[in-house]
């Protein structure tokens, strides 16, 4: 390849944003796992990865309302914290990444491109997980749904991951398999890819999304020229 071939070829964008359950990491397991062990402590038949599977992007309180459809708000409220504990003790024991995320990742760095996770997972439990990959020094930054006052589908998260890597939000994309990713990263005036492998509810649209770009598989963002752009960039 000649010198101004490679010149002209696409690049990845400068800083990619990643949702974490779901999008890079394939955590329902983890979260069955939880849910059937206070199932069993209750003297509760299990429930199986199909039923709960679809409800891991909308966070504990929703995987609690899964597992215990006969309790009320509070009822459900009650045991979140029993939920957070249980899951802590079963994080990443039996969770994997999505196929092809590591080499999509490592391609973003051979590309010299940084990258980072924002996730409205509690940012102790999304350090452990980073912690547990060995991605401390590689994900140049973190944050947590309690990070910040606000949380995803606000774009205050996005904005600050932003700022805190010294770019603009429009220099960077957020990848995410939730229609609240979207929504945030427009707010945050930053492209977005909706992903279609990770956990959605029957009936959810993600063409309906209205992302700037789609993913059906994370093998298609090997390619530079998957990942969108402002116009001019």
């Amino acid at each position: 390849m000649s010198m101004d071939r490679r010149a002209s070829a696409p690049r990845f964008p400068r800083v990619a944003l990643f949702d974490l359950d779901g999008t890079l990491l394939d955590s329902a397991p983890d979260m069955v796992v939880t849910a059937n062990r206070m199932l069993a402590a209750r003297d509760r038949p299990p429930v199986g990865l199909a039923l709960l599977r679809q409800h891991v992007s909308k966070g504990a309180r929703a995987m609690v309302a899964a597992a215990f459809p006969e309790l009320d708000e509070a009822g459900r409220d009650a045991l979140v914290p029993e939920f957070l504990a249980t899951y802590r003790q079963e994080l990443g024991r039996h969770s994997a990444l999505f196929d092809d995320v590591a080499a999509m990742l490592q391609a973003l760095e051979d590309d010299g491109a940084r990258w980072g996770i924002i996730t409205n997972k509690a940012e102790y439990l999304a350090r452990d997980v980073v912690a547990g990959l060995e991605w401390q020094r590689r994900c140049a930054v973190l944050v947590g749904g309690d990070t910040y006052a606000e949380k995803k589908p606000h774009p205050l998260p996005l904005l600050e991951a932003a700022r805190s890597l010294g770019v603009d939000p429009g220099e960077c994309v957020y990848v995410g398999d939730d229609e609240r990713d979207v929504v945030a990263a427009r707010a945050a005036g930053m492209p977005s890819i909706a992903v279609t492998w990770g956990y959605r509810l029957d009936g959810d649209d993600p063409q309906a999304w209205r992302a700037d770009a789609m993913a059906y598989r994370p093998g298609e963002l090997l390619d530079p020229a998957a990942w969108p752009r402002r116009p001019g960039g």
